[in-house]
């Protein structure tokens, strides 16, 4: 693996020094200090969303090659997915400046992916599909990531055994083969977007055609879709949410940009709202978070969309209120923007009330809040909010991506200094979030 940073080539051993210092997930003595920061005012521009480019590093072992992926964001998960490609035989050259990634798979020699990359992020168990479909098998531990759940892989396992995998559990891994795929009709039980999208990549080589009913179609889903038929895929989307593939003897190499990232977009907006500023963000889509927009204009918050739904310009209301709503798959409210929601209704005049309907354990930052001065309270999967005049700040701790990027949010509004460890979170989700809240006016300091 190589990673080029300016006119700097980083071999593998080099790059191993440098990715320790900036991504490491055991040994974490950093923290993020946030002083309260109001009325941030700019424009910001996004980067890929996380969400959807990890499923396409993964989608890309399916064709023989060499793709090149743009608009790719320099996150820790992002490193991680590249040392995944490279375990298993990948040649990859990562341009971070440029945000550019180019992947050749034409020499992959092998199909296990060790615990120690397994266990560090949930998202690579995703290679498990194009593993099935290009060689017949994969073996993985299984996953790792946030502490927000089971988020269990039974809907894969469960489809994949429809389509003639075999599964064994043998020590520390999930061994799967197939001598050939075989389409199905795959039904899921709850629209998993992990389990769409690995079920999807690996019924584009699989011959015959395959449906997947109750499928996910979150925006990253659709951006999957996009690259896939790039590459020969022949795959066909029916409302209300059924996916079909008519598989094909081979896919080919691609070139794609990532789409633009809903969750960076959403926690800025947030960002400028608990702050009573205002923000332009000239590359968010607005039809990809038509729900959370939603939310924000009756909380108060002026929202204004740009010609065609791209760009979105928000100027903060002075008396923000209440509101509440419940997460749900895509069109709906998306759970990776409950907690940053949240710091900003902790502010809010009235009662709202979050109910919690994706992960059963996603409420881990209202004790962090509760430090602040949140008013809040949790009942089953509902949280409860009391809006407060002020926070304070103090030491918290960041458990999952979501709730660093929540923390901060609530630092620039508190008084004082928000400390916040758990720092490797935050640069698992986001490239340098917090040079662009410092762009904006942000008092942020990386310890």
């Amino acid at each position: 693996m190589s990673i080029v940073i300016g006119n700097k080539q980083f071999a593998a051993q080099e790059w191993q020094t440098l990715q320790s210092h900036f991504f490491s997930h055991d040994v974490d003595p950093e923290f993020i200090c946030v002083e309260q920061s109001l009325d941030l005012q700019g424009e910001v521009s996004l980067v890929g969303a996380k969400n959807a480019v990890l499923v396409i590093m993964a989608s890309l072992l399916l064709a023989e090659g060499k793709s090149v992926l743009h608009n790719v964001p320099f996150s820790a998960d992002v490193v991680q997915m590249v040392a995944l490609l490279e375990e298993l035989g990948a040649q990859v050259m990562f341009y971070p400046e440029l945000n550019v990634l180019e992947v050749d798979t034409t020499n992959i020699g092998s199909c296990q992916v060790p615990p120690s990359i397994m266990k560090k992020m949930r998202a690579s168990v995703l290679v498990m599909g194009p593993l099935l479909a290009r060689f017949g098998k994969a073996d993985i531990a299984l996953p790792g990531g946030c502490l927000i759940g089971a988020r269990p892989i039974d809907f894969h396992l469960k489809n994949f055994a429809k389509m003639g995998v075999s599964l064994e559990v043998d020590g520390e891994f999930l061994r799967a083969h197939a001598a050939q795929l075989k389409c199905a009709n795959l039904i899921l039980e709850y629209p998993s977007i992990g389990a769409t999208e690995n079920l999807l990549m690996a019924a584009t080589l699989t011959q015959g055609k395959t449906r997947i009913v109750n499928a996910a179609l979150e925006p990253e889903v659709i951006d999957l879709i996009a690259l896939l038929r790039s590459m020969g895929a022949r795959i066909t989307v029916h409302a209300p949410a059924t996916i079909e593939i008519e598989g094909v003897e081979q896919l080919r190499p691609v070139e794609h940009t990532v789409m633009m990232d809903r969750l960076e977009a959403g926690s800025l907006l947030l960002a400028a709202a608990i702050t009573g500023g205002s923000i332009r963000l000239p590359h968010a889509v607005a039809t990809d978070m038509e729900v959370f927009l939603l939310k924000l204009q009756e909380m108060g918050h002026e929202i204004e969309i740009g010609v065609n739904g791209r760009g979105v310009t928000l100027c903060a209301t002075k008396q923000p209120q209440a509101v509440s709503f419940a997460t749900a798959p895509y069109p709906g409210f998306p759970t990776d923007l409950q907690a940053p929601m949240m710091a900003a209704l902790c502010l809010a005049q009235g009662k709202s009330v979050i109910h919690e309907t994706v992960f059963e354990n996603r409420f881990l930052h209202v004790r962090e809040f509760q430090k602040m001065g949140a008013q809040i309270s949790i009942e089953g999967d509902r949280a409860k909010i009391t809006g407060v005049e002020e926070l304070y700040g103090t030491s918290v701790i960041a458990t999952d991506i979501r709730s660093s990027c929540a923390l901060v949010i609530a630092g620039l509004a508190a008084k004082g200094t928000t400390a916040i460890t758990g720092v490797h979170h935050w640069r698992r989700g986001y490239q340098a979030l917090e040079k662009k809240l410092m762009h904006l006016g942000a008092k942020i300091v990386m310890n």
